[in-house]
């Protein structure tokens, strides 16, 4: 009986740095706020009317995933339109300019 009153006693000691190390791991396993589809598709959007509504961009489409930008517009021939497009892509985003792709609509 003394031995385990004696056990109880060292994880008496421990007691705060268990609790936190359970805390802590109980922390890590509550999901993450992820990105859904829906967020993706709402700044796709969101995107496609402000490049539209930009002077010389005409119509626009746009497609934002993890690793980049693609962006297809009316304008895209234009090297200011161009630039102005991954500028304001970029400064949105954090993406550099060798992530973000503009190409013109076909005719």
């Amino acid at each position: 009986m003394s031995e385990i009153k004696g056990k109880l006693g060292n994880l008496e000691k421990f007691k705060y740095p268990l609790l936190i190390l359970i805390i802590g791991v109980l922390l890590m396993l509550l999901p993450s706020g992820s990105k859904t589809s829906t967020d993706t598709q709402d700044k796709d959007d969101a995107f496609q009317q402000i490049l539209s509504s930009t002077e010389g961009v005409g119509e626009a489409r746009v497609i934002v995933s993890e690793s980049g930008v693609v962006v297809v517009c009316r304008g895209a021939d234009n090297a200011k339109v161009r630039l102005d497009i991954i500028r304001a892509i970029g400064s949105y985003t954090g993406f550099s300019s060798d992530k973000i792709t503009v190409l013109k609509f076909a005719d």
